[in-house]
């Protein structure tokens, strides 16, 4: 009888093991589904939806479908390291992908880490992101390369050679700030003036007198697509009409909507390149543009890649297994990246590839110039 019900326990584990390598491969998601950054979180969503559909069409991974477990941070640290125990620790996934910002995926990452699951970061730009271990990716742009890549497109490209630095006050803002400002001095430009700003500010017009003040000769402004809205729509409404260089964070179809007019010229260092020739870009913008009904953006195509980071890593490793499948994700080279191609990984784990320069023209998107990362002379 003893035997028996060995016998049974064993024939039960074993179909539980089956089933579930049979099952949908999960891999976990959160965004700022809800509160002031919840556009960016649906995009970011939409965008990771679109991969899961194109891998799942394609036959899944490891002949198993993917299966996308999505939660909402609601812009908060505090949420973000709960939603990512969740994904872990009640959804079994093999996977977490933060489609969210720099301050809440710096909240997810180390709980990945210590609990033994491979993290993807799409879009947060905070150095700080990868440090916490060899399990944490960045699939976007680095601060560091991309505010030194601002750098190298004000002076090298533009040559403008007297800048004020608005920041907006948070992680994003204040990494790329800092990366603009070494480098730009670094290349021969002075900063005039360098103010800070509160998230969500809506009245620009003390900093635009102090801005005319300085009389600089370029604008770099980091800050989000509502606040670099307000910002340039009242900046040229008291008749300023010095260039204006942003960031990712302006990267979105609503900018241009909110701003009008006044975003004409802008010109923004990014990861998405509308009018690449590569035909997995042009498929993206077409499938993003059917499943979202709207345009697709910077942090759209980074959840979108960052999902099939995930998913080519499993299908190289042939496992789900933690280990194995990071070792894979450090082993990819020349990735087709919606984002952009990536050549590499570096150390730390961040994706190396070429900046996208956009300028805003005729009321869209359009290439400008692009800046490959390994170029710049960074000491």
């Amino acid at each position: 009888m003893r035997r028996l019900v060995r016998l049974l326990a064993i024939t039960v584990a074993v179909l539980g093991v089956a089933q579930a390598q049979e099952g949908p491969i999960k891999i976990g998601f959160y965004a700022p589904l809800t509160g002031p950054a919840a556009e960016d979180g649906q995009s970011a969503l939409n965008g990771a939806e679109v991969a899961v559909a194109a891998i799942n069409e394609d036959g899944g991974v490891l002949g198993r479908p993917v299966e996308l477990v999505v939660y909402d941070d609601a812009f908060s640290p505090d949420e973000a390291a709960n939603v990512t125990r969740r994904l872990i620790e009640q959804d079994d996934v093999v996977a977490v992908v933060s489609g969210s910002y720099s301050f809440t995926t710096r909240a997810g990452a180390p709980i990945a880490q210590q609990a033994g699951v491979p993290f993807v970061a799409a879009y947060a730009v905070h150095p700080s992101i990868t440090d916490v271990g060899h399990l944490v990716f960045r699939m976007g742009t680095l601060a560091t390369i991309q505010g030194a890549a601002g750098a190298e497109l004000v002076a090298n490209r533009l040559g403008l050679m007297r800048a004020a630095v608005l920041i907006v006050d948070n992680d994003f803002g204040t990494s790329l700030s800092e990366a603009f400002v070494e480098q730009y001095e670094r290349l021969g430009g002075e900063v005039v003036m360098q103010e800070t700003y509160p998230l969500g500010e809506s009245d620009f017009r003390p900093l635009i007198s102090a801005i005319r003040r300085a009389d600089p000769d370029v604008i770099y402004a980091t800050g989000y697509f509502s606040e670099a809205a307000l910002f340039v729509s009242q900046l040229r409404e008291a008749g300023i009409d010095t260039q204006v260089i942003g960031q990712e964070g302006y990267d979105s179809p609503t900018f241009i909507e909110l701003a009008g007019d006044a975003a004409e010229g802008v010109i923004i260092t990014t990861e998405l390149n509308r009018d690449s020739d590569r035909e997995v870009v042009q498929r993206f913008l077409a499938d993003y543009l059917e499943h979202a009904g709207q345009p697709a953006d910077a942090v759209s195509a980074t959840s979108h890649d960052a999902v099939l980071f995930v998913a080519e890593a499993i299908e190289r490793a042939g496992t789900t297994e933690a280990e194995a499948v990071a070792a894979a994700m450090a082993g990819i080279t020349d990735f087709e990246a919606v984002s952009g191609p990536i050549f590499e990984f570096t150390e730390t784990r961040d994706a190396v590839r070429p900046v996208a320069i956009q300028i805003v023209r005729d009321g869209e998107f359009h290439f400008y110039d692009e800046i490959d990362e390994r170029d710049l002379a960074l000491e």
